[in-house]
């Protein structure tokens, strides 16, 4: 993850160099980190965690600060383990891709689907977001792009059905992992929920269990408002972790440990970038090491 280097780089700058490790640093930090996308709850939680260290070890030096905010960030993000997206395991996993329109979720299946094929999986794609024909069509632009099989039905369609032909195709087809785009905006937010809620129950009398993982996107540039996103989408689904497409220098990379640390959700994958092959796993060590670097 060589393109996050330096996402926390105002953070970096202000416990670098020589400075009394006072009450006006911790001030000064707390400011910052918000700044940085964290929220103020969990930027007050950190540094309050922080002052008490530095009382309990007497610490003096900002580099010790540092080393100690990063302990605190990794701790967060590794908590109930280190979840990665499960490989497909039974013919059809299905994945379900939730969010609003614009985070990235086209493309982000566009390059698990990748991902999946280059691994030896057979792979369909189901264009169940029949509210927007530029959906249906863009997700048919990438599954001949991946080379992978897609179904789907007419612009204004039942999501449902689509949902539903999916998964009896590729249980007739021997595919592997069944990839589902779903509509991001609906005349009403309520609408959108409720019809997202429907497609979950599609899946699971379709399948006679749940979706192998139910993934919500979200666009890392957005800050705060991904997270308020994050809560209204795991009232509606149920949720197994996060995608957060866009994870590049427009972002500010404190978002990731809010969502962890409010939500309770795992980061299981990453995008940062436009070409197909940048989709990596989220790696909760890699990624606060990368956000102090250079």
């Amino acid at each position: 993850m060589r393109i996050l280097k330096g996402l926390f780089s105002k953070v970096d700058q202000l416990l670098t160099g020589r400075r009394p490790v006072d009450d006006e640093l911790f001030d000064e930090l707390e400011d910052t980190l918000i700044q940085a996308d964290l929220s103020v709850r969990t930027a007050a939680k950190l540094v309050d965690a922080l002052r008490q260290q530095s009382r309990s070890k007497r610490l003096h030096e900002v580099e010790e600060i540092k080393e100690c905010l990063k302990s605190l960030l990794k701790e967060i993000l590794v908590s109930n383990g280190d979840q990665r997206i499960k490989q497909p395991s039974q013919k059809p996993s299905v994945y379900l891709f939730v969010g609003v329109n614009g985070v990235g979720k086209t493309t982000t299946i566009a390059k698990l689907a990748h991902r999946f094929k280059n691994q030896g999986f057979r792979v369909l794609l189901s264009a169940a977001d029949t509210f927007r024909a530029a959906a249906v069509d863009q997700m048919e632009i990438w599954a001949n792009r991946v080379g992978v099989d897609i179904v789907k039905h007419r612009p204004g369609a039942d999501p449902g059905a689509v949902v539903f032909d999916s998964i009896q195709a590729a249980a007739a087809r021997g595919i592997d992992a069944v990839l589902i785009d779903t509509a991001g905006r609906l005349h009403t937010k309520s609408n959108l929920m409720q019809e997202l809620a429907k497609v979950g129950r599609i899946c699971r009398k379709a399948l006679d269990r749940d979706p192998d993982e139910t993934i919500l996107v979200l666009d890392a540039t957005t800050g705060q408002n991904a997270v308020n996103q994050a809560r209204e989408f795991t009232a509606a689904v149920p949720v197994t972790g996060i995608a957060l497409a866009k994870l590049d220098g427009t972002a500010k990379g404190g978002i990731v440990v809010t969502i962890k640390d409010e939500l309770g959700l795992p980061i299981k994958l990453v995008a940062t970038g436009e070409q197909l092959d940048d989709l990596d796993d989220f790696d909760a060590e890699e990624f606060v090491d990368a956000l102090f670097e250079d």
